[in-house]
């Protein structure tokens, strides 16, 4: 199964000026800057609202090569060929130590499925148990930390917040209808995530 890419977004001053992975998203940034954007630019995770630091010194190619090593790149992909190696991966099954107490490991002698199989089940079972207001939570949290980066002080900052924090979505809006088109696009995205989940949730 395909994982899609992780998505984040970059502003120049109150602008949107680019949505994508992080390698397209900074390549339209240094290039914006490159032509001399005078504006603060800023970039944002896409499912968090967490904000990245980006460093855009040097030629195009310093920067590119410098997000090899940027903790919100993308990891390479396993080169494991079918047939070779541990794991199965014709199965998209891949291949990662991981450390465990002995008693652990003795349990998971236990099971009848095997360690992996039962590490796998736990895993799944533990994903479908996270509640759709953990979900609600988790994009409030991002919207919050967006908006208070990019436009604190903007006009209705505080009805806005205590709107977002009560799950009041509508009267979020009406209160961020009079700021800039970009961020409120932006903010949407969190609100329209937070509305599915509880949706999913009820």
């Amino acid at each position: 199964m395909t994982t899609k890419p992780r998505q984040f977004v970059a502003f120049a001053g109150h602008n949107l000026i680019a949505r994508g992975t992080l390698e397209g998203v900074v390549l339209l940034c240094k290039q914006r800057l490159d032509e001399g954007e005078d504006q603060r630019i800023a970039l944002y995770d896409d499912g968090n609202g967490g904000a990245v630091d980006v460093d855009f010194h040097g030629t195009v190619e310093t920067v590119i090569e410098n997000l090899a090593d940027h903790p919100l790149a993308s990891p390479p992909s396993p080169a494991a060929e079918p047939g070779r190696g541990p794991g199965r991966p014709k199965l998209g099954v891949v291949s990662r130590e991981i450390s465990l107490l002995p008693r652990h490991w003795e349990w998971l002698a236990e099971q009848r499925s095997g360690a992996s199989a039962t590490l796998r089940r736990l895993v799944d079972d533990a994903r479908k148990s996270t509640s759709g207001q953990q979900v609600v939570r988790q994009q409030i949290d991002g919207a919050h930390k967006f908006m208070w980066d990019l436009a604190g002080d903007s006009p209705g900052f505080e009805e806005a917040a205590r709107a977002l924090f009560n799950q009041d979505f509508d009267a979020f809006a009406t209160h961020i209808s009079e700021w800039p088109k970009g961020v409120r696009e932006q903010l949407k995205r969190f609100t329209d995530r937070a509305r599915a989940a509880a949706a999913a949730n009820a």
